[in-house]
């Protein structure tokens, strides 16, 4: 089975900066089934994030890359995925780095 991995960036992505490194240790992530996410990703196409670095802006996650999500976008990210039991846990991440005012990093496939 394919997993995408997300976790809290307990530092802010740096502008100019690229984010390629598989690091799921680095962010304590959690493992999210591909295909939930598969189910999720059009809806998520109108949401904004970032791919690999703060310059290079863009809708919806980098599917097989690297996608930081800023807080400004997780409350959407959140009514995507609000009332889909198997995505609890990514929803109870979003909501913990939403209150702590964090960005997350997702690594794809």
């Amino acid at each position: 089975m394919a997993y995408h991995e997300f976790g809290i960036m307990q530092i802010p992505p740096k502008k100019g900066k690229r984010y390629d490194k598989y690091e799921p240790n680095k962010y304590e992530c959690i493992s999210v089934n591909d295909d939930y996410i598969e189910n999720i990703i059009e809806k998520l196409c109108d949401i904004d994030f970032y791919w690999h670095t703060l310059d290079v802006a863009g809708k919806g996650l980098a599917y097989c890359g690297i996608t930081l999500i800023p807080p400004t976008s997780m409350q959407s990210f959140i009514s995507v995925i609000d009332d889909i039991p198997e995505l609890h846990s990514l929803k109870e991440l979003l909501l913990k780095a939403l209150n702590e005012n964090k960005w997350l990093i997702h690594f794809g496939l």
